[in-house]
């Protein structure tokens, strides 16, 4: 029988998944069994569990058969938990180092409790840690001579936020309760309550013991700081189950006479746990279900009241309700619980007791008035810099006001480079499968050539541009819109990402400045937001996205379409190519294509294209091309013999048909180039610099696509001796177009338009080959 039984329910949590397994099975006390419970979740959950449970033995897989929710799931593995204390985490916290051995040794110290308390921190998208707001409480709770406590001794833990994951259990005391966790949402409170008010004994822990990760509008939203700091799920979501969750608790103190006496502690918890999660969901709610959400928590609160007074705090003084609550001596007292329950000021008493009441005319006239307020502020500020850009604000907001347009697609590729990448043969897609759908490409004028005949080019900034956005259904990209472009009810937004990510993206350049501008991460997400769709081409890809731009999109795990036109053209094509190019028939064309530095104001340049190609000999082509961000040529004489200057190129899918192997270092471009089962050479001799201001997902050395070399004289030598093609780099191209080409077939665009515009499911061309963490 192990020490400890860890419940780990998971449901969309694949990105942060392993983080959660590892730091459990990591733990310095070994004694132990993790219960890791798929609740039947559409993401990679389920074949990451049973991937650790093939590696260690203490980990118990558990598969539901259909998802019914985090209560149901944790109740899954409490009926398999054979330890003497279960322990519960989310999918997506963390045990912290050492815990497991704290628990264990305070466990000891006081005489096996039914309950451990102990505490946490929150990990914000970030990367910050904050220390838990109410930790201040829980080391309170261990001051005096007696290890462990009845919970009349220390009512003050109740103020603490009706949370599962920061304390142990003892199994026999769950087992002696019939304690089991609810159906539906926002269960918390309908666990804990229960759970704290039947103990016989609680101990604290003054110690971090859990990492509890916190989305971007936890800490941005009405969960900043109290309320949402204090009741979990604040945020949003199946908002009205917290009314039977609530039910379930007076039940049980209905049921024990000895518990009846808690109930003006539980009831104005309650209070404040509605008016929280009024403030967190009220403006996501559909009008008619905000008015009856407010109806609903007026008869809660009516049905449950208490009597007269309520309780009183430590030093006198009843807490915030009604006059007519209770007598003062209706419940134990709650100490230290003016923070907690007041919250931040008049306001929120105020708003508490609109909730109470049900007004919802009068809390909209007060959020009215503060609306206008900030309206007020805003109209005060500097007036438009020119009638033209007056007029062009003006014709956006008049075309938001008329229908959007369901036969209307816009597409775009950073934001008006040459049609192609993953946008361009989605537009094609579009056209070829939903005729009915007119499209857009937006692109500047020097690029309008590079458009198909068929679909209209509209210039950035212009009035067609702003009518473009604001009418079409689809926009499709592979960069952020523009940022003053605010997405309309029944708009879809597609991203479609530049390729797969080997450079670090998102919020995992945030801490680095020669990447981004001040601001600039906050402005990538505050467009991912925007996001309905995001492309991914392999597993790797998913769990970067989902990491790096926390936001609430659907991921596409379908392929890139930039790399359908790899598996579709055949010889007769390439060979027009290389024609069009001016590469002879019997000629190695090597495409030469280094990514660009972040670090440098100036371009980089390792290689010497004309003396590589001079070294090199008469049997080689070498196409270069520079990033479009350095806006000029690779090479100082252009079109040498031999040596080609395809920067402004408008296709580097069509570079890639033509050539017969690829150069490059850090560019996404080496994943589609693997599609193609070419060969590929990765040269990156300034690794350490790179790695230092950019960094990447994994290292090329231990897991490249091909040959890898440091310096000229090894290029030279891998192309000469005809090593770039062996069969060592063979092997390893095999690995690499395994793991992160496992839908290439030429119909990812396919797939992607079907889902989007047919709402067609199940799409994929098969499961990838491993779930394997970048």
């Amino acid at each position: 029988m192990p020490r400890f039984s860890v419940i780990v329910p998971a449901y969309k949590v694949q990105a942060h998944l392993h983080a959660c397994l590892r730091s459990v099975l990591e733990q310095s006390y070994p004694d132990l069994e993790l219960l890791a419970v798929d609740d039947c979740s559409p993401d990679s959950c389920g074949a990451i569990i049973d991937e650790f449970a093939a590696r260690d033995a203490r980990v118990v897989p558990l598969h539901l058969p259909r998802t019914s929710g985090s209560g149901p799931a944790r109740n899954a593995g409490l009926a398999r938990a054979c330890g003497d204390y279960v322990l519960l985490l989310d999918g997506d916290d963390s045990l912290t180092p050492g815990a497991l051995d704290a628990l264990a040794v305070r466990l000891k110290e006081t005489e096996e409790p039914d309950l451990l308390l102990y505490g946490h921190a929150y990990v914000l998208w970030t990367g910050e840690e904050v220390p838990d707001p109410f930790a201040d409480r829980l080391a309170a709770a261990g001051d005096g001579p007696v290890p462990s406590f009845r919970p009349e001794d220390r009512p003050g833990l109740l103020a603490l936020p009706p949370v599962v994951w920061n304390k142990a259990y003892r199994r026999d005391f769950l087992e002696r309760e019939l304690l089991l966790f609810p159906p539906g949402g926002h269960g918390d409170p309908a666990w804990t309550y229960p759970v704290l008010l039947t103990a016989k004994s609680i101990a604290p822990l003054d110690r971090v013991c859990v990492h509890r990760r916190r989305g971007r509008h936890h800490e941005t939203g009405a969960g900043a700081s109290y309320p949402g700091a204090v009741f979990p799920g604040t945020g949003g979501g199946r908002p009205f189950d917290v009314f039977a969750q609530y039910d379930r608790v007076f039940a049980r103190l209905a049921d024990r006479p000895d518990l009846a006496r808690w109930r003006p502690v539980v009831f104005h918890r309650m209070v404040d746990h509605l008016t929280a999660l009024f403030e967190g969901c009220g403006r996501q709610l559909p009008r008619g279900a905000r008015a009856e959400f407010l109806r609903r928590a007026r008869a809660h609160c009516r049905r449950h009241r208490v009597r007269r007074g309520g309780l009183r705090r430590a030093g006198g003084g009843s807490l915030p309700g009604p006059a007519n609550a209770g007598p003062a001596n209706a419940g134990p007292a709650l100490p230290g619980t003016a923070r907690a329950e007041a919250g931040p000021g008049a306001g929120h008493r105020m708003r508490r007791l609109l909730v109470r009441l049900g007004s919802r005319r009068t809390y909209r006239l007060l959020s009215l008035a503060v609306l206008q307020a900030r309206r007020a502020r805003r109209a005060a500020g500097p007036v438009g810099r020119g009638l033209g850009a007056a007029a062009l604000r003006l014709h956006y907001r008049t075309q938001r006001l008329l229908p959007v347009r369901a036969d209307r697609a816009v597409f775009a590729s950073h934001g008006g480079q040459p049609y192609g990448c993953n946008p361009g043969a989605l537009e094609a897609a579009f056209r070829e499968l939903a005729p009915r759908i007119r499209t857009t490409w937006i692109t500047r004028p020097e690029h309008r050539h590079t458009v198909p005949p068929c679909t209209r080019g509209v210039r950035p900034g212009s009035f067609a541009y702003w009518t473009a956005l604001a009418r079409s259904r689809y926009l499709v990209g592979n960069a952020p819109f523009d940022a003053r472009l605010l997405k309309r009810p029944g708009q879809i937004v597609v991203q479609t990402q530049a390729g797969t990510p080997l450079k670090r993206v998102g919020l995992d350049v945030r801490d680095r400045p020669a990447v981004v501008r001040e601001g600039e991460v906050e402005r990538l997400l505050r467009d991912a937001d925007r996001w309905d769709y995001v492309l991914s081409g392999n597993r790797h890809s998913t769990l970067v996205w989902e990491r790096a731009f926390p936001a609430a999109f659907t991921i596409l795990e379908y392929g890139l379409p930039r790399t359908d036109r790899f598996h579709r053209a055949g010889a007769e094509e390439t060979a027009r190519l290389r024609a069009s190019l001016g590469i002879p028939p019997h000629a190695v064309a090597v495409l030469y294509a280094p990514t660009f530095r972040d670090y440098r104001r100036t371009p980089y340049r390792p290689l010497d294209p004309e003396r590589v190609l001079r070294r090199l000999g008469p049997g080689f082509v070498l196409l270069t091309r520079a990033h479009p961000a350095y806006g000029e040529p690779m090479v100082r004489v252009r079109d040498a013999p031999g040596l080609l200057d395809v920067s402004g190129h408008p296709s580097v899918e069509s570079l890639c048909l033509a050539s017969d192997a690829l150069l490059t270092d850090y560019s996404s471009l080496m994943f589609d180039y693997t599609g193609l089962d070419r060969p590929v050479v990765i040269h990156a001799e300034d690794r350490e610099a790179y790695e230092a201001a950019r960094g990447t997902y994994f290292d090329l050395r231990t897991f490249p696509p091909g040959e890898v070399t440091h310096s000229e004289d090894e290029v030279v030598d891998v192309f000469l001796s005809g090593r770039y093609g062996g069969m060592r780099a063979a092997r390893r191209r095999a690995a690499f177009r395994e793991r992160f080409c496992p839908y290439d077939d030429g119909r990812a665009a396919e797939r992607v338009v079907r889902h989007v515009v047919f709402g067609e499911r199940g799409l994929a061309a098969g499961r990838p080959p491993g779930v394997v963490e970048p």
